[in-house]
């Protein structure tokens, strides 16, 4: 008999019957020779006709008894007590277990890469998909509201110290680049409508062009977007590196709600900073539009902003204004639920950060453009 970490086997026919001999101890560490073997006897023998004889059997533990019940395993009776031989303390009753574990699976059938039907499936997960998440994202943003209402009644929870270093995050330090990108903006809608307006003799409409662009669209669309590239995957990253490593579960044992200490700040820092944003994004936008209008046409600083104030009506400002809380809220709501979904693994992380981004940039669009129906409605 075989001692010590070493498996045998012994196979040998009995009439009808194919004895296969467990020998010694048929553990992880020793059955690494053996394995040729049991797929020998899985090729070239009927399963029904396998008899395992246990007698001289050691030690098993769950890797040899997955092996030793491959032999049995195509039988239409593989617990059968006809297929077992000698006695062991523990090998049938693991053998009995693994077997019942054992699922077949069928190969995957190859994907059509091509195709009407494969084309429709694509498009039809899709669909499923877009519908699952803005589910997801109204239910996100109500439990972000029964949250906040919650602090309204309890101001004392409230947190004013990452609210207040958020609006500074996300803010503060956006305002620079909101405002260099804003300028240039403002500096090609000038110098586009001087090139296309002189050539009709009205090149002195061009403070009117720049002034309705930015102060109604364009102003708070880059503010915007620029809060989406910027502050939105910052709220993701942040959160979602925070849900890997566990740290949103500790916060829950400790009896603190994410949506207090997470999502509330970032989505009042983004609310009350995005119109301060846009407004700086208008001065600097015209500030632009001014400046090539000078270069271009001759037309002073002075006029242009005494034309401005007499010809363009305050309610373009308001427009723009009334869009930027909106947009705010938004792009809150998108990065925080999208950082509350990432899973364990950096590839996840990737994945919403990447969604966060571009949800934020189609949903402010979206919401541009059904403001621009809604004004148009209201001669606004």
């Amino acid at each position: 008999m075989a001692s010590g970490h070493i498996a045998e086997i012994n196979i040998r026919q009995e009439g009808q019957h194919v004895i296969v001999e467990a020998i010694g101890d048929w553990v992880i560490d020793a059955i690494t020779p053996i394995y040729s073997e049991i797929e020998r006897v899985e090729s070239e023998y009927d399963a029904g006709r396998v008899v395992i004889d246990l007698s001289r059997l050691d030690q098993i533990d769950t890797t040899g008894a997955f092996l030793l019940g491959r032999t049995v395993y195509q039988c239409s009776s593989p617990n059968a007590d006809w297929h077992f031989r000698g006695e062991h303390a523990s090998a049938r009753r693991l053998i009995g277990e693994i077997l019942e574990r054992v699922i077949d699976c069928e190969p995957d059938a190859p994907e059509a890469r091509y195709g009407f039907v494969r084309a429709f499936e694509r498009i039809g997960a899709g669909l499923d998909a877009f519908v699952q998440e803005t589910i997801e994202t109204f239910g996100f943003f109500g439990r972000t509201l029964t949250t906040g209402f919650s602090l309204l009644l309890r101001p004392h929870r409230f947190r004013w110290t990452p609210t207040v270093y958020v609006m500074e995050e996300a803010g503060v330090n956006a305002l620079p680049i909101v405002v260099v990108l804003t300028f240039f903006i403002g500096a090609v809608v000038a110098f586009m409508g001087a090139n296309l307006l002189e050539t009709f003799g009205a090149s002195v409409f061009t403070v009117e062009l720049v002034g309705i662009a930015v102060l109604r669209e364009f102003g708070v669309l880059i503010t915007a977007i620029m809060l989406a590239g910027r502050s939105d995957s910052a709220f993701t990253a942040a959160i979602g590196s925070m849900k890997m490593q566990q740290e949103i579960d500790a916060m829950r044992v400790l009896g603190l709600d994410p949506y207090e200490a997470l999502v509330v700040p970032r989505v009042i820092a983004c609310v009350f900073m995005a119109p301060l944003l846009t407004f700086g994004a208008m001065m600097a936008g015209i500030f632009g539009g001014m400046m090539v209008s000078w270069a271009t046409l001759d037309i002073s600083p002075g006029f242009f902003i005494t034309r401005m104030h007499e010809t363009i009506d305050w309610s373009h400002f308001w427009v723009g204004m009334s869009k930027a809380p909106v947009f705010g809220l938004v792009i809150a709501i998108i990065g925080c639920k999208q950082g509350m979904q990432v899973g364990g693994d950096v590839e996840s992380l990737g994945r919403r950060v990447t969604a966060s981004v571009v949800q934020s940039i189609f949903m402010v669009i979206v919401i541009d453009a059904i403001f621009a129906m809604m004004y148009l409605e209201l001669d606004i």
